[in-house]
């Protein structure tokens, strides 16, 4: 059985720097994912110090606070059907140059520093994430999609 789920994305500095929200976005609606969290913020070198403490002590773990603190970001909570899995695979692997065709991250980025997008990687990392970059009441989810729409009028007076 299919769950319904929320993940964290996060359209990186570069991503917004190139003017790519749009088009990234569109990926994740095409694909029938609810958006029902999103901002623009400029992350702080505190909150990046947050989403990345895994991280920490590790080679690389200064020029990811620095990459992300860089430039604003655009923050989504975005909802569907596995959508944990569904959307880390439509971005694609961490390496561009290792990523699928037709993803986000093979089709926009080429470097592994400047990735473009982050995506949760697990129910754990998804609820942390979430609460990290927004307040319960800062998620709307209670509309509905046109295709949720459509689908209930249809049951609605053919059944």
């Amino acid at each position: 059985m299919k769950t319904e789920e929320r993940t964290f994305v996060a359209i990186k500095p570069d991503g917004v720097k190139r003017g790519l929200i749009g088009k990234i976005l569109e990926r994740f609606e095409d694909k029938g994912f609810k958006i029902v969290g999103m901002k623009l913020l400029q992350v702080t070198p505190e909150l990046a110090a947050k989403h990345y403490e895994e991280h920490q002590g590790k080679p690389f773990y200064n020029r990811l606070i620095h990459y992300i603190t860089s430039g604003p970001i655009v923050a989504m909570v975005v909802e569907g059907y596995e959508a944990i899995e569904s959307v880390r695979h439509i971005v694609g692997a961490t390496d561009p140059m290792k990523a699928d065709v037709g993803t986000i991250r093979a089709d926009f980025a080429q470097v592994m520093e400047y990735n473009i997008i982050h995506a949760s990687d697990s129910p754990v990392s998804a609820q942390r994430e979430i609460s990290l970059y927004f307040k319960p009441e800062e998620i709307y989810d209670n509309w509905q999609s046109m295709l949720e729409l459509i689908t209930y009028n249809e049951e609605r007076y053919d059944g």
